[in-house]
Parts: C-alpha cells; sequence; structure tokens
C-alpha cells in the first residue's frame, strides 16, 4: 500500500480557513469504495477505530507524561470504545482527546485546543482521477504553537508524529477496502 507525502487538499476547510499554521503536513492514500458508501462519517469511525494497538500505547504513554503539566488527556481506552458505539461523528462529539470541529460531504475535521498547542486533523476523501471506484483519503494536520512549551512538545513528538498518521491512514484503508 503507497502512502505519499503531500499538499493539504484545495478544497480542505483547512485550506478555506485563511488562517497560517505553524505547521502542516498531509499523507495521501488510495481506497476502494465499492458502491460509493464511503463519507466522512464511515471514515471518522474508522480513524477511531483501526488505531493500531501500539499507537494506543503510545498516548497512554503521551497522556500518563503530559498530565503533569496541566495538558489535556485522551482518557482510557475502556472509555474511547464506549463512545465509539455511539459516534455519530458530528460536530462537537467528542472521542479521547479529539473534538469534531467540523464535518462536510467530503472532509471531517478533529482536533482540540490546549494551553501549550492547538491542533487540527481532515480526513479529507477525493475523488481519483485514475479509476471511479477509486478515492483518495488525505489525513492533513495543522498546528498553532501558543507558547514555547507548545513548541518544545511537538520537537518531542514530530519525530513519531509522520509514522503515526501514515499507520492510522493504512489502517482505516484496510479496515475499509
Amino acid at each position: 500500500m503507497k502512502i505519499i507525502k503531500t499538499a493539504l487538499p484545495n478544497n480542505s476547510l483547512l485550506n478555506q480557513a485563511a488562517k497560517k499554521y505553524d505547521y502542516v503536513d498531509s499523507f495521501q492514500g488510495s481506497i476502494t469504495d465499492n458502491g460509493n458508501k464511503l463519507n466522512p462519517t464511515v471514515i471518522g469511525k474508522a480513524f477511531f477505530s483501526s488505531t493500531p494497538n501500539w499507537v494506543g500505547k503510545m498516548m497512554g504513554f503521551r497522556n500518563r507524561a503530559v498530565a503533569v503539566f496541566g495538558l489535556k488527556t485522551s482518557g482510557s481506552m475502556a472509555e474511547r470504545r464506549k463512545t465509539l458505539d455511539n459516534l455519530k461523528c458530528e460536530k462537537g462529539e467528542k472521542v479521547g482527546i479529539f473534538k469534531i470541529y467540523d464535518k462536510t460531504e467530503n472532509e471531517i475535521i478533529l482536533g482540540e485546543d490546549d494551553k501549550h498547542l492547538d491542533f487540527r486533523v481532515s480526513l479529507y476523501l477525493g475523488e481519483s482521477k485514475i479509476e471511479e471506484q477509486e478515492k483518495k483519503l488525505t489525513i492533513s494536520t495543522c498546528i498553532n504553537f501558543n507558547n514555547w512549551f507548545g513548541r518544545l512538545y511537538f520537537l518531542t513528538v514530530r519525530p513519531f508524529h509522520r509514522l503515526i498518521v501514515t499507520t492510522i491512514l493504512k489502517a482505516i484503508i484496510r479496515a475499509l477496502s
């Protein structure tokens, strides 16, 4: 499965916000959409339910480490599973550290604002120019640092960020293909 680094999609809500971000990255993969059944709700649920165990363990470690500094944490896996059972992927819902900020016919925006940084994640489902049943799924991350601690925090997280995002993207594609 090929995942490529790409630009923030032109039609993404994050690109249209006319906002300047301190950090942006985007990764894209192809996904088969037999019967045109994929939509932001399906993609959002897959994002939360397809996360590999090792990523969950890293988030657990992150939660323990940052709680000391008063940063927001994602809660337990049991709480997350309970939330997922009733998730509709609508604006205002929350799963762990992710709040759903917006949703359109082809995108869902997740994220959180915290004292050290604010981040948004776009799950953008675009059309493929190659094959009718193929779609392009792009995960984009946009970050604004609120202070020096946000920059320091992301400096320690960044080496893992690309690996985590591309792994989650692959897991979503596997789960939905």
